[in-house]
């Protein structure tokens, strides 16, 4: 069963968060292992300029090495466009690609980016290939892949709305997800609407750190001092049992 879709409100306070500090702040609600929920290095951001985008998963399943056993492409593919719309708004397309290895060719460049763009997704994400970069670009669509392809092959979806991987990161539709230059997370559903504020605490003491690094009054002993003291404040949500460092996905 889907989690209820979070309110825009809570989804913009998401946006203007990157996601290195959204994993930070994961983190400190013990719910999953650290390392686990986000997809690994081999995912690359390709617009680092573009801000961070937050949406629910729509997944699929893609092979491009042979070509599609009923002849189709994704160009009447009807059942899959109607399928990204049974999620909730703004969608993160998930496709893991199934060729080993993956990215022989690939299924969005910009005629794709622009038809899922205007079925309310704002990001795409694959362990597979995009193409025609600078065009994608141009809209404001994101992408995230693990390389880049001069052909979409026979790249064609075989399967769509069920639980797919990228990068390490296993994806459920309907998972909240964020995403900015650094790559793609999963937020569980759980602690969501405590992030924002979770994580508004841990910049502040960040930005203590940092102020006093770069003051003309640093010493060590200080350093220490202001450590402990944070240390002596932390956020009670890292004492919580929910899980443990045994963690859960959520």
């Amino acid at each position: 069963m889907r989690p209820e879709p979070a309110d825009s409100a809570l989804l913009d306070e998401l946006r203007r968060l990157s996601t290195c500090i959204v994993a930070s702040t994961i983190e400190t609600f013990r719910v999953r292992l650290r390392n686990t929920g986000f997809a690994n290095s081999s995912i690359r951001c390709m617009f680092d300029d573009l801000p961070p985008v937050v949406g629910y998963a729509a997944t699929a399943r893609i092979r491009g090495s042979q070509p599609p056993m009923g002849g189709r492409t994704y160009y009447d593919r009807t059942d899959w466009w109607n399928y990204l719309l049974t999620i909730p708004a703004p969608r993160i397309v998930v496709i893991e690609d199934m060729d080993r290895p993956s990215g022989l060719g690939s299924l969005v460049g910009e005629v794709h980016a622009n038809i899922l763009r205007a079925l309310g997704c704002v990001a795409f994400a694959t362990n597979g290939a995009v193409r025609e970069l600078p065009a994608i670009h141009s809209t404001g669509f994101q992408c995230f892949a693990g390389n880049v392809a001069v052909s979409h092959s026979y790249a064609h979806i075989f399967e769509f709305g069920t639980a797919v991987e990228i990068g390490g990161l296993r994806v459920e539709p309907g998972d909240l997800l964020h995403g900015d230059r650094h790559g793609v997370l999963q937020i569980p559903s759980k602690v969501a609407v405590e992030v924002p504020a979770a994580a508004r605490k841990i910049i502040e003491k960040e930005q203590g750190i940092i102020a006093l690094c770069q003051s003309g009054s640093f010493s060590l002993e200080k350093l220490i001092q202001l450590i402990q003291s944070l240390d002596s404040s932390r956020n009670p949500t890292a004492s919580r049992e929910n899980g443990g460092e045994r963690g859960e996905h959520s």
